[in-house]
C-alpha cells in the first residue's frame, strides 16, 4: 500500500511555477524545439521545471571530480529499493534480481528478448505509449492489441480473447503492461492486477510491467507494483527516475524480475549494462534518495493543475470530455464532437511523429501543439493527449486558444 510520506517538505516552491516562458524557450530538447515559438508545447513527457536541486548537487559533485567513467555498483536498485518500500509498501524488493538498462523502452526489448524469440505475440491495451507499437515491431514480435473498455480501464474479457488469439499465432506471448496507464492517466487497482495475473497464469502469458510514471500517482489513488501481485512471480518491471524528474536526457533504468524470473535475467548479456549513462544513474540514484520532497511539491502542482485543466476544459470546451488522470502529467482528452477523426491516418503500427484530426486542428489554428491520439493505437482516433506539467498561466493560455480555434471552426 502507498503510505504517506514522511519528508514532504510544504515550504518547498512548486516547481511548475518557477521558470519563465523565455526561459523554457532557451531550452534545446526536444519540447522546445521541435516547433516555431510562437507554439505553445503540450506534447511530449518532458515538464517545464528545473532540475531537483539534490540532482543538481549530486551532477555538480561528479563534474567538478571528473568523476565521469563507466557505470559500477548497485547504488541506484537500492535507492529504488528503498524509495519503494517508503512510498508503496513493496517490502520484498530485492536488489540482487535487478540490472541496469538503458532506458525504460530498451529494458522491455530486452525483456521480451529473454523470454520470447522472433515472431511470438506480444499484447497492448490501447490507446497505448506508442512507442510500444515501435519498438516490439522493431524487435520482430507481433502486435495484438487489447483495447481499453469505455471507461478507460482494462477490460478482462478483451484480454483473454487476445490470449486466446495469439496463441493461434505464436508461440509464446507476453502482455506489455502500462502501470500506471499512459495516455489515460489510469492506475490500476490491485483487483484488477489480481485479475490480470490469474488471466496470463492461465495462458501461459509472461507479464512485462512498465512503471516509469509509478512515482506520479496523484491523490485519491495508490500504486501497487505488478511484481507484488500474487501469481507475478514470473514477470518483470521497469523502472526509472525519468518521468518524475525529469531525467530523460540522462539516461538509466532499472529492469526488476519476479523471484521466478530471475534465471531469465541472468542471460541478460553483460554488454546490455555498458549502454547506461554512469551520470545518469548517479541522477536517478540522487532522484530517489533525497529528491523526495521535491518530488512531493510536484505532484501537489500537478493536483492543482489538473483540477484546473478540468475546469478549463468544462467552462470553455464543453463538448470535449477530460478522462480524469490519476497518475502522469498526461491527461486524455476526447475531441470526437469535432468530427475530425475520420479523416485521421490508419496504420498497424501508429507512427509516432504523425500530426491528425483535433491535434493538426490545435496546431494550425491555435498554436498549440498536442499529441496526437491516433498514434496510440485503436480507440485514440479523435483524442489528444495534453501535458500538463507547466505553469497554470501557460496552461490557461493554452485552453483559451484551443477554445478560440474551435469557436472560429463552429461559427456558421
Amino acid at each position: 500500500m502507498t503510505t504517506m510520506p514522511s519528508d514532504t517538505d510544504p515550504s518547498i516552491m512548486n516547481p511548475l511555477e518557477q521558470l519563465t516562458i523565455d526561459q523554457l524557450r532557451a531550452r534545446t530538447s526536444m519540447k522546445w524545439t521541435t516547433f516555431p515559438a510562437d507554439v505553445l508545447p503540450l506534447w511530449v513527457a518532458e515538464m517545464d521545471v528545473p532540475l531537483a536541486e539534490p540532482v543538481a548537487a549530486r551532477l555538480h559533485e561528479a563534474i567538478d571530480a571528473g568523476d565521469t567513467g563507466y557505470p559500477s555498483g548497485r547504488a541506484y536498485a537500492r535507492a529504488l529499493q528503498s524509495f519503494a518500500a517508503d512510498r508503496w509498501g513493496w517490502r520484498g524488493f530485492e536488489v540482487e534480481r535487478t540490472a541496469i538498462v538503458p532506458d525504460v523502452m530498451m529494458g522491455i526489448v530486452e525483456a521480451l528478448r529473454l523470454i520470447t524469440s522472433s515472431g511470438d505475440a506480444v499484447v497492448v491495451c490501447p490507446p497505448v505509449y506508442p512507442p510500444f507499437y515501435a519498438f516490439v515491431t522493431h524487435a520482430d514480435r507481433k502486435v495484438i492489441e487489447a483495447p481499453l473498455g469505455p471507461d478507460g480501464r482494462l477490460d478482462m474479457e478483451t484480454l483473454r480473447a487476445a490470449f486466446a488469439s495469439a496463441q493461434h499465432v505464436a508461440a509464446r506471448t507476453v502482455l506489455l503492461l502500462a502501470n500506471p496507464h499512459n495516455p489515460t492517466g489510469t492506475v490500476h487497482t490491485r483487483a484488477e492486477l489480481v485479475a490480470v495475473a490469474s488471466l496470463a497464469r492461465s495462458f501461459g502469458v509472461r507479464v512485462v510491467s512498465d512503471e516509469i510514471h509509478a512515482p506520479l500517482v496523484l491523490p485519491g489513488a495508490e500504486f501497487v507494483p505488478y511484481l507484488t501481485i500474487p501469481g507475478a512471480e514470473d514477470a518483470f518491471a521497469l523502472h526509472s527516475a525519468s518521468k518524475a524528474w525529469n531525467l530523460a536526457g540522462l539516461k538509466a533504468a532499472l529492469l526488476v524480475a519476479g523471484p521466478n524470473a530471475v534465471d531469465d535475467l541472468n542471460r541478460l548479456p553483460e554488454e546490455v549494462s555498458h549502454g547506461p549513462s554512469h551520470v545518469g544513474i548517479l541522477a536517478h540514484t540522487a532522484a530517489f534518495e533525497d529528491g523526495r520532497p521535491w518530488l512531493d511539491a510536484l505532484l501537489r502542482g500537478l493536483d492543482a493543475n489538473r483540477s484546473l485543466l478540468a475546469g478549463l476544459v468544462a467552462e470553455q470546451l464543453p463538448g470535449f470530455a477530460l478522462m480524469w488522470p490519476e497518475a502522469t502529467y498526461l491527461a486524455w482528452l476526447d475531441c470526437r464532437t469535432l468530427r475530425l477523426h475520420t479523416t485521421s491516418p490508419t496504420a498497424a503500427v501508429p507512427v509516432v511523429s504523425d500530426i491528425a484530426g483535433p491535434a493538426q486542428l490545435f496546431l494550425d489554428q491555435a498554436r498549440v501543439a498536442l499529441s496526437s491520439g491516433h498514434a496510440f493505437g485503436s480507440g485514440g482516433a479523435g483524442f489528444v493527449r495534453i501535458n500538463y506539467a507547466t505553469s497554470s498561466a501557460i496552461l490557461r493560455e493554452a485552453v483559451d486558444r484551443m477554445a478560440a480555434a474551435v469557436h472560429r471552426l463552429e461559427a456558421p
